[in-house]
């Protein structure tokens, strides 16, 4: 898969077939569309493009972090593959004042060559989001090209959208954010090292720092796996400032293998939260937490024990 950050810079001559949006989370509605331009690539010998639209370069303006389900650079690991092209595009006043119709000529027609065009149909585009599916389809005759308008996926009576999953994430319903996703919720980055207090309790630890940008669950104890030197491993995970041990503190996400020993320093891991299992407390003393982290470890492999995830 090519790797592109700003349309600008996309130099493809091929005709392709294109799907745009926000696609924070590459969520089931977001894997639909993926999936159509993929088999109008192969069916018409054509290059699968998907534009995923960076909105915190608007959306940081105040000063606040736009946080999402997924990173870019996450977002580029999991199409990395299935697609040919994935362009990242910030959303520039440039692009926010074009106007639709230009949109259609000059990008998607005249930069991307799309001959077909994929959109959800609650999808917008240009200048005070003129444009919509029904535009698309307006000029698809004018300018070449045929377009699909895709409806929305549904789960429990209510479409899947990024909105959702962050309110359930929020809730730490980690199974069903999973569900809505199509995979688990996942945390990653370099192992640092800590206060070595794991090895004081007899549960060694790697601690990564979640970046600012990721949107988060609640603080506390998950049932987790973690993908380690090539190889998956079951384990419990705290995310949260240690309270009983610290003041104040950043959050770090702190997770323990059950059958890994291995020092990890500066290495990268993937921890996948499948199981909210309690929120982060303070406790009296470190023997308490001791105590109560022993008793996490044996829920999670009852956890484990009963669903059989993997």
């Amino acid at each position: 898969m090519k790797y592109i950050r700003g349309i600008d810079s996309y130099e493809g001559t091929q005709s392709s077939a294109v799907t745009l949006g926000k696609f924070d989370g590459l969520h089931l509605g977001h894997q639909k569309l993926i999936e159509k331009i993929k088999n109008y690539g192969k069916w018409d010998d054509l290059l699968s493009v998907v534009v995923a639209f960076d909105m915190s370069m608007m959306r940081n303006r105040d000063g606040n972090i736009h946080r999402t389900l997924i990173t870019n650079e996450e977002r580029k690991v999991i199409l990395d593959g299935q697609i040919d092209c994935l362009i990242d595009c910030p959303f520039t006043d440039d692009i926010l004042h074009m106007e639709a119709e230009t949109f259609i000529r000059d990008i998607l027609v005249g930069k991307l060559k799309a001959a077909r065009i994929v959109v959800g149909m609650d999808f917008h585009f240009g200048y005070r989001k003129r444009g919509d599916f029904y535009m698309l389809q307006k000029y698809a005759k004018t300018y070449g090209y045929e377009v699909e308008g895709v409806q929305k996926e549904c789960k429990n009576g209510r479409e899947i959208s990024s909105t959702y999953i962050k309110e359930e994430l929020s809730r730490g319903n980690m199974e069903l954010v999973r569900e809505l996703l199509g995979r688990p919720f996942a945390l990653g980055g370099t192992v640092e090292p800590g206060a070595k207090l794991g090895r004081e309790l007899d549960m060694r630890t790697m601690n990564i720092r979640p970046l600012p940008k990721k949107i988060l669950p609640p603080n506390g104890v998950y049932a987790v796996n973690c993908y380690v030197d090539g190889k998956t491993y079951r384990g419990i995970a705290n995310l949260g400032t240690k309270p009983t041990v610290k003041k104040e503190g950043s959050i770090l996400l702190e997770t323990h293998l059950f059958s890994f020993e291995k020092e990890m320093y500066g290495k990268e891991i993937e921890v996948k939260l499948l199981h909210f299992a309690r929120p982060e407390q303070k406790f009296a003393s470190v023997e308490e937490l001791k105590k109560v982290m022993q008793a996490d470890v044996a829920a999670a492999e009852t956890y484990f024990n009963k669903t059989g995830n993997a």
